[in-house]
């Protein structure tokens, strides 16, 4: 009769501790920022295709609004207000819009089980999809607020602004179009809730305050693209509040963490489903 030890038993306590140890050792946990870069330039080469007409589309629609809003609007304030709010509304077409309608079919066609099995964090998956989805809105939302000053004769002294305009907007916005992709039942729905948010960020943040019903102004203060639009539309005046500036774009990171928050919680909550 031969003796076996313990350890290598199939049904032993310990061969499976020992199993389980070598397999956590060949198999560490997955970092989020090396993550977070593999997830974006994925998505980022993905999408690489449909760049040119994204940026047709978005840059084209927010430049034919300031047009229009031309022969209501001669300057000042409201002239500030349209172009800040165009020029963000870029973003809002592609991190609300377009992020939602992706998110509700990749849940649809059962994409995310394929990224349930990569060794990535949840946080990874959307942080990635919303950067690369975000990155393509630089060009645009940088011709589209040149183009407005020029059209309505604001300075162009203050457009580096735009550079934590457009993270921080664009993290909000994100985080609330995937939330709604990945929460909605069926992806037509997705795509109507991301129309209907790019719907809210045109004609709450293109129009001017000052002209809106009191009632409108408080659903223009919830929305999050709002606090990026002020922030831009301060830098025009002569001297800027750069107090008040600074104050805006801390609301406006503020939301874009919650909001990504809670996309990364749907995520999670769709991904187990």
């Amino acid at each position: 009769m031969s003796v076996v030890p313990a350890e290598v038993l199939p049904g032993s306590a310990l061969g499976v501790e020992e199993t389980r140890r070598e397999a956590a050792e060949l198999g560490p946990r997955a970092r989020l920022w090396p993550s977070l870069v593999a997830v974006y330039r994925a998505q980022l080469s993905r999408a690489r295709v449909a760049r040119i007409p994204l940026l047709f589309v978005a840059t084209f629609q927010s430049v034919g609004i300031m047009i229009l809003m031309r022969g209501v609007v001669d300057g000042g304030a409201e002239a500030q207000a349209v172009v800040a709010g165009s020029s963000v509304l870029v973003v809002a077409f592609v991190a609300l819009n377009l992020l939602a309608q992706y998110f509700g079919q990749l849940r649809a066609s059962g994409g995310l089980d394929h990224y349930a099995t990569l060794p990535v964090p949840p946080a990874a998956v959307v942080l990635g999809a919303a950067g690369a989805y975000a990155s393509f809105t630089v060009p645009g939302t940088v011709v589209t607020a040149v183009f407005g000053c020029v059209l309505f004769g604001l300075p162009l002294a203050h457009l580096w602004v735009l550079i934590a305009v457009i993270p921080l907007a664009g993290a909000a916005l994100a985080g609330l179009g995937a939330a709604f992709g990945l929460l909605a039942p069926r992806p037509e729905l997705a795509t109507v809730l991301g129309q209907l948010g790019m719907s809210a960020a045109l004609l709450l943040g293109v129009l001017p305050a000052d002209r809106m019903p009191e009632a409108v102004r408080f659903l223009r203060d919830l929305l999050p693209s709002t606090y990026g639009v002020e922030a831009f539309a301060r830098t025009f005046g002569p001297h800027p509040d750069w107090a008040f500036v600074l104050g805006d774009l801390a609301v406006c990171g503020a939301v874009g963490v919650v909001s990504l928050a809670v996309a990364t919680w749907a995520y999670r909550r769709a991904a187990v489903r």
